[in-house]
């Protein structure tokens, strides 16, 4: 966390540094470079607002193709468009006209804040003093919506409980732990709508990053012998033995649920807010990291352990797995179709259960 902070806290301070940077060059610019600058912003006006018009003119003849318009609606809506846009244009440059006049009879430079076209926020005491912070954002977000949007993207998180099922032993006979075997998740996934006219069905797909753990039992600990892993009992107190397998794989799930179709004037959305939803699929990808870390006691003194090597984990991971979920949250399951240790006498296959969180 101390480290997320010391980041954030960089960030702004360059950031802040670049702002006042450029806040300084403003004002040293005199007033026939401001008029230039001006008059360069009259000519990105008109470009702005006619590629606007022809992003909404796309849209209703869109509208017009589904037959959602009649084709005098379609030519009243374009009309009422083009005449916005002509509007806009007109307001905004005569803004830009009377700054340009402001700074002809000026002959010394002056200072103009332009608020129409930028979000000014100021930390600090006053305007007119240097001990303020200006943060200035574009304000140019004045797009209409894309008709209709059939990719969404959001991130993933998903952690809960872990283990592995040993081939010839029940799964209550496990030599990990239940409760202290855990797996983490964290990605992202891209969602597109299979079919044009339905949302009941969607394609998922992203990537993730999957950590698996486990923690033995009965003070043992994993011990890598050429080409076979095993658990064998640890000659000191242990505290913690755990071994954690990173891997980086690629999902990709169906997903099937009923949906709610949003239409507004220009565009229409499929909402699956506090919708019923489930996932099947699977994944694969391989294996970026393993490592086994101890804590335990010897002599009296208390030791901490780190083991980086492969313990023989497969280089490559693929499995199934699905989940139910109610809006963004999901009940989760995996299973590695690849064994965890390759080569082995006794194949052992990770499961996973646990929570999933899908934010859009």
């Amino acid at each position: 966390m101390q480290t997320i902070t010391k980041i954030l806290v960089l960030t702004a301070l360059c950031l802040s540094v670049q702002f006042i940077n450029a806040q300084d060059t403003i004002q040293n610019v005199n007033n026939k470079e401001k008029i230039e600058l001006l008059l360069k912003e009259k000519e990105t006006i008109q470009s702005q607002e006619r590629e606007m018009l022809k992003q909404e003119v796309e849209a209703i003849n869109v509208r017009l193709e589904k037959g959602e318009l009649t084709n005098l609606e379609a030519d009243i809506l374009k009309k009422e468009a083009a005449k916005k846009r002509a509007l806009n244009i007109e307001n905004r440059v005569a803004i830009i006209d009377n700054k340009i006049e402001l700074l002809k009879r000026n002959e010394t430079d002056y200072d103009i804040e332009d608020d129409n076209e930028n979000i000014i926020i100021r930390i600090g005491k006053g305007d007119e003093t240097s001990e303020s912070i200006v943060f200035v954002g574009d304000k140019k977000n004045d797009k209409p919506r894309k008709y209709d949007r059939r990719t969404t993207s959001d991130f993933v998180l998903a952690f809960g409980f872990n283990n592995a099922i040993i081939e010839g032993d029940k799964l209550d006979d496990s030599p990990y732990k239940f409760g202290g075997s855990r797996f983490f998740e964290m990605g992202w996934a891209w969602k597109t709508r299979v079919f044009k006219e339905s949302n009941f069905m969607r394609l998922k797909y992203g990537w993730s990053l999957q950590i698996n753990g486990l923690k033995a039992n009965d003070n043992q600990y994993f011990v890598q012998d050429g080409d076979q892993t095993y658990l064998e009992l640890f000659p000191h107190e242990l505290k913690k033995a755990k071994l954690s397998v990173s891997n980086l794989v690629f999902p990709v799930h169906f997903e099937f649920g009923p949906s709610k179709k949003i239409e507004r004037e220009n565009y229409f959305r499929y909402s699956t807010k506090n919708q019923f939803k489930i996932g099947l699929g699977g994944y694969g990808g391989f294996n970026v990291g393993t490592r086994q870390k101890l804590k335990y006691t010897a002599d009296g003194d208390r030791s901490k352990e780190k083991q980086k090597r492969s313990f023989n984990t497969s280089n490559l991971v693929y499995g199934l797995s699905g989940y139910l979920a109610i809006d963004d949250v999901a009940l989760y399951v995996k299973y590695d179709l690849s064994p965890l240790f390759k080569n082995q006498d006794i194949r052992q296959n990770n499961i996973s259960v646990g929570l999933r969180f899908d934010v859009d």
